[in-house]
């Protein structure tokens, strides 16, 4: 069981570490603000995922499975805000390669506020 166990573990250690390493090329190589920040949240929470079962595994230990828990819930709930917000301020700020885009819905919600505050 002790080997099955530690499989287990070297599996998710490795697969969450080729997750980190996915992410990390990926904001590094990936050429605009939108792909970047996808590379940044998606590949990023699994590999945690995965690196924090392994922690767990190897542990085995009922008192360390909450606080693994709690860390992985708090990267699920504050990455996608962050990325969210991240890219509102590269969105207005300009930063932003239309031409890589297929549809944008904000535009003409942009473009209704500029116009708004321009009469105020």
């Amino acid at each position: 069981m002790n080997t099955f166990l530690n499989v287990l573990t070297a599996i998710a250690l490795l697969l969450g570490a080729l997750m980190s390493l996915a992410a990390a090329i990926g904001l590094l190589r990936f050429p605009d603000l939108m792909s970047r920040m996808h590379a940044a949240t998606k590949p990023q929470v699994l590999g945690l995922l995965l690196m924090l079962t392994a922690i767990g595994l190897q542990m085995r230990s009922w008192s360390l499975l909450p606080i693994l828990l709690v860390a992985w819930l708090f990267q699920l709930l504050t990455v996608p805000v962050s990325a969210h917000m991240v890219g509102r301020a590269g969105y207005r700020t300009k930063h932003r390669r239309p031409e890589l885009l297929s549809v944008d819905e904000l535009d003409q919600v942009v473009a209704a506020v500029i116009e708004d505050d321009a009469r105020k």
